[in-house]
């Protein structure tokens, strides 16, 4: 890839280079949001240790699947972080870029030679995203730590699942991804700080702590209330009715009340206008405690009845409705296509190659899928060249086995 390419057609953060030395999912996933609006992102790996995530999941005829989408839109380059030569590499890389995303236990870094104060010599205004399980003080700061430690620190794992059942963990990175998504944010805001004359500063940000955020005010109303959310299943504590209900198809569908006009519309449907009347069908909370009625009169008349038919009665009513889908659904969907969730992306590798689209479309900025995760260290000759390192010292390198 040249630099032409790697340049070509970018998005609104165009000019911004990030650094991406973090592994496995929230640093890596941040890094891909940046990547997918135009930055100019470098995945860092060590020369003998890939990031893991190109072992994660499934792979078709030994490449890797998953790491096309995370590792999209990124130049990758090896460099053995941990030797004198390669610390030094990446603090000239440093001084080219906007920000660094990493996610090494605290204190590696600064063994290293690379802490913020060493990478702030280098380069003032960088911005550096520190990505760790629990943040880079406290009594956890050193433990090794993951997402999934997350959703149940956080509290969302107590809350998942059916009210006689275990706590349940999610199938997929749901606080890695969070993070991610915050890390991304967080990095926008150390940006605009930088660019309305301020200097680089660090981001500490630990994985537990989004995802507590989205459990809404469980801490206040605990705070004030003495109040601790039970495991409810597919209900709500908030509204009803509102779960999933399988049709006379042998389809599932979801269905969701949060607005009283619509818990309105659905009852009526249903043909239980009755209940509308009673003094408690007016708070979505007092509803919940009415589920075991509400569910019963919803699941009657869904089961009694084929998906379609379903489903064409409650747009008509003007009430919420979804069907329950695998991947195969999500591809079929006409909505999801309609408004271009999946892309499909050529590679050197696969060929054309189906994934999930940027997140979200801008009217005069749009993001982009330039290309598919590459292999491991396939920029490398590329990128170092671009700081000064001659063919003969790439070459050398090599053979020490610092790239």
């Amino acid at each position: 890839m040249d630099e032409d390419h790697a340049t070509a057609g970018r998005g609104p953060l165009d000019g911004i280079r990030v650094l991406d030395v973090s592994t496995l999912f929230a640093g890596p996933l941040a890094a891909t949001f940046l990547g997918d609006f135009g930055a100019d992102v470098i995945k860092v790996e060590h020369p003998r240790k890939p990031d893991a995530a190109r072992g994660h999941g499934p792979s078709k005829d030994g490449v890797n699947l998953w790491w096309k989408t995370l590792g999209r839109n990124k130049r990758t380059v090896t460099i053995d972080l941990g030797s004198p030569e390669g610390a030094a590499l990446l603090l000239q890389l440093a001084a080219t870029a906007d920000v660094l995303i990493e996610n090494f236990r605290p204190g590696t870094l600064e063994r290293w030679g690379l802490g913020p104060d060493a990478l702030h010599a280098a380069n003032p205004a960088l911005v550096i995203a520190r990505v760790t399980a629990f943040g880079q003080i406290g009594p956890y700061s050193h433990r090794p730590g993951f997402g999934s430690l997350a959703e149940a620190m956080s509290g969302f794992a107590a809350l998942t699942g059916q009210p006689d059942g275990p706590p349940t963990l999610p199938p997929f990175g749901l606080a890695d991804g969070i993070a991610a998504l915050a890390t991304a944010y967080a990095v926008m805001v150390g940006l605009r700080a930088v660019s309305a004359g301020g200097e680089g500063q660090v981001i500490d940000m630990a994985i537990i702590e989004p995802i507590l955020m989205l459990l809404g005010g469980q801490i206040t109303a605990y705070d004030q209330l003495g109040a601790v959310q039970p495991r409810t299943g597919n209900r709500s504590v908030n509204n009803a009715p509102r779960n999933v209900y399988r049709t006379g198809s042998g389809d599932w569908v979801a269905v969701s009340t949060s607005s009283q006009s619509i818990a309105e519309r659905v009852m009526r449907l249903v043909g239980r206008e009755d209940v509308v009347t009673e003094p408690w069908f007016a708070s979505g909370h007092l509803r919940a405690q009415h589920a075991d009625l509400l569910d019963g009169a919803v699941a009657e008349w869904i089961g009694q009845r084929p998906t379609e038919e379903v489903v064409e009665a409650f747009e008509t009513a003007q009430a919420a409705i979804s069907p329950v889908y695998d991947v195969r659904g999500v591809l079929a969907d006409p909505q999801y296509q309609a408004i271009g969730t999946v892309q499909t992306v050529d590679d050197d590798e696969l060929g054309p190659v189906k994934m999930q689209n940027v997140l979200f479309r801008l009217s005069g900025t749009p993001g982009s899928i330039r290309w598919a995760g590459r292999r491991h260290g396939a920029d490398s000759a590329e990128v170092l060249e671009s700081i000064g390192v001659t063919p003969e010292q790439l070459a050398a390198l090599r053979e020490s086995g610092i790239v």
